[in-house]
């Protein structure tokens, strides 16, 4: 049940005052965070190196609660270290900045005209103006290495003309008819629709569509950076799965093509999930991202590499058990380098080519979105960690002299009382060791014992991070005087393959072990009140917030987001049907698969229900449909369960619209204040 979707559309026009010039002086006493300032938070992200080194193109993203929107902005920062620039503005929303090969100018996409399109605007400064102008809009976009076109990911009517056109005539409707799997995915109606690759002509305007043929190109699921160049511009590789069904296929596989989409042809033909290509700079090499067990989208990753010349195709990290996230191309072409989930951390690593041999650039927190500069010689990337947003880093190639390029919340941290994550593990199931995070609350003191929120991960093949939970904020679930814990139980990422692939077909059993051992664990620590417990889970961890529910009578409340409480029915209804399919051993056609849903489901368990319930989900939900939220609060009615819905017509699986998240906090900290008080004496 991956949380992978479609990227997402990313302050009045000035120069940011930076440093942390607003940042809290020694006598400002400290504070506990709150829902104003998680939404006063400032994004950083998708950070972009200039092909000449000397800037850093990145999105900046606001909340407006005025407008109820998330209003994004593009940026440039020197690559070397001094002050951002704003340089887009406007009405609608700009994201995706990706420099011309003369770094003289940024195109990206903005929302600002007739839907999303790519724009272009001058470095040093003047308007923006449009690029395309795709009925269907722009997705993603990248630039030939002459400057001269454009490749462009849009939507298509697929086919032109359609049964439902036919039969409408003159009196169109909003009626869909469909006839194959995948008519929906994540938020939207798929339905008729496909995405495809297009080249457009920057001198001319002329546009061509690269992949007229009835797939999605690049793949709609599943996939990473699924469309590269080779560096003279000779060749493109795209990700797209070529299976008569999708919806019940990890099949991607990566096809390459002329740069005017002839001569498309596959190289691979693994039948689980390739994707991310990307070439090396001399030529000679595609690397790729490849798992190996068909259907299942959460196995480990590795690194592949397709010797163009040859097509013999090596694994470069197959001995070694981690997942690898992405990866670029060191200009040499002698080393990758690889974003890797580990130990509760996402971990930088450098790969060499051909041997294979990893070794550890960066570490602690959070670090993601490496890029490497043109020259070699030096990286940039996003680092975050629980007590810090997400800001633009810098460090030299081999990962030293590490330095900060943005601190646009510094400012507002400083004010905050933020305790760090702190690692804790203990033997779980299976007699395996199980690690997992705490967080104290504000103004801790030793002496006192406090109330503990719970928090259970989705996935199930995830993990709680060291990390700013943009959703799921630790920082501001201390807010109230709570300790914080999450535990990476079986089935989390990071910890191995073994470990990981232990919760298929097993939801309920060695996760839910590992929860209460880990509960127990807490409950012996001074200071964590376990008799004043709550436990809250999004997505699985929503699934395991209802299987709790009919396990145990020990938390004092429960909060479940967008969780599934009817494997049955939602194998029935979400979209991409290969996850159920694989969790459970099959479809519900099969008496097998049945079984093993009807053992780990919710629904069954409802007669033990009693601890007090809300039910949190939203309308445009397609990964887990809005009837398992239904579904959950009924049965806990009929119980005479104290039981709340929260229900949002306009969010999807996660809640996004600044005004939809403070009401999501305010609802859900005060079910757990409500639930969980000292008792008065």
């Amino acid at each position: 049940m991956s949380a992978r979707k479609p990227s997402p559309s990313r302050r009045s026009f000035r120069l940011v005052l930076f440093c942390g010039v607003l940042a809290a002086t020694p006598a400002q006493a400290q504070r506990a965070m709150t829902v104003e300032d998680l939404l006063a938070v400032r994004t950083v992200s998708d950070p972009q190196i200039s092909p000449n080194g000397q800037l850093v193109a990145f999105t900046l993203t606001e909340a407006s609660l005025d407008s109820n929107r998330n209003i994004s902005r593009i940026w440039v920062v020197p690559a070397g270290g001094g002050t951002p620039r704003q340089i887009t503005n406007g009405p609608g929303n700009d994201r995706a900045p990706r420099w011309a090969p003369d770094s003289r100018s940024l195109a990206f996409i903005s929302t600002r005209g007739r839907g999303a399109q790519v724009w272009r605007v001058p470095v040093t400064g003047g308007d923006a103006e449009r690029v395309t102008t795709l009925a269907g809009g722009v997705n993603d976009f990248s630039w030939s290495p002459d400057a001269r076109y454009l490749f462009v990911v849009s939507d298509v009517k697929w086919p032109p003309v359609q049964e439902v056109d036919r039969r409408n005539g003159a009196y169109p409707t909003e009626a869909r008819i469909w006839t194959s799997l995948m008519y929906r995915h994540w938020n939207e109606w798929r339905a008729g629709t496909r995405t495809h690759l297009f080249r457009h002509s920057i001198p001319d305007g002329r546009v061509i569509d690269l992949t007229p043929i009835d797939r999605d190109v690049p793949t709609l699921a599943l996939g990473g950076r699924d469309v590269a160049m080779a560096a003279l511009g000779t060749e493109l590789a795209v990700v797209y799965n070529p299976d008569a069904e999708p919806a019940i296929s990890t099949n991607n596989d990566v096809f390459v093509m002329g740069p005017d989409g002839t001569a498309r042809q596959p190289i691979t033909t693994n039948p689980a999930n390739d994707h991310s290509p990307t070439y090396s700079p001399d030529g000679r090499y595609i690397a790729y991202l490849a798992m190996d067990v068909p259907g299942f989208e959460s196995d480990r990753q590795q690194i592949m590499l397709y010797e163009r010349a040859t097509g013999r195709r090596t694994s470069l990290t197959e001995d070694w058990d981690r997942s690898v996230s992405a990866i670029r191309w060191m200009p040499h072409s002698r080393s990758i380098v690889a974003e890797v989930e580990e130990r509760g951390e996402r971990v930088i690593y450098s790969v060499e080519v051909p041997s294979g041999r990893v070794s550890r650039l960066l570490g602690g927190g959070m670090n993601s979105d490496v890029q490497v500069a043109a020259s070699g010689e030096f990286l940039v990337f996003l680092r975050q960690s629980a007590t810090a947003p997400p800001e633009i880093y810098r460090a030299d190639a081999a990962g030293r002299g590490v330095r900060a390029l943005t601190r646009f919340n510094a400012g507002l941290m400083s004010q905050l009382d933020l305790a760090p994550a702190e690692s804790f593990g203990f033997v779980g199931a299976a007699n395996d060791s199980v690690f997992g995070w705490i967080i104290r609350p504000p103004r801790f003191s030793s002496r006192r014992r406090y109330p503990l929120i719970y928090l259970v991960h989705g996935g199930p093949q995830g993990a709680w991070l060291d990390q700013w939970h943009a959703r799921w904020n630790y920082a501001l679930f201390a807010s109230r005087g709570y300790v914080v814990a999450g535990v990476n139980f079986h089935g989390s990422t990071g910890y191995g393959r073994r470990f990981t692939n232990s919760i298929s077909r097993n939801w309920g059993g060695l996760p839910y072990e590992d929860l209460m051992k880990g509960l127990e664990h807490l409950g012996g620590l001074p200071y964590v009140d376990t008799a004043r417990a709550g436990a809250a889970g999004a997505s699985y961890g929503g699934y395991m917030i209802y299987w709790i529910a009919g396990q145990t009578t020990r938390f004092k409340a429960l909060v479940a987001h967008d969780g599934v409480f009817n494997p049955l029915s939602m194998a029935g209804s979400t979209e991409e049907l290969w996850f159920p399919h694989h969790e459970f051993g099959g479809s519900p056609l099969s008496p097998a698969a049945r079984a093993t849903m009807e053992k780990w489901s919710p629904a069954n368990f409802t007669s033990r229900w009693s601890t007090p319930l809300l039910v949190i989900h939203s309308e445009n939900d397609f990964r887990v449909d809005v009837s398992e939220g239904f579904q959950a609060f009924t049965a806990a009615r009929l119980r005479n369960v104290p039981a709340k819905f929260l229900y949002f017509p306009d969010e999807d699986h996660y809640v996004a619209k600044p005004r939809n998240r403070r009401l999501w906090w305010g609802t859900v900290l005060d079910w757990m204040d409500t639930h969980l008080a000292e008792p008065r004496t």
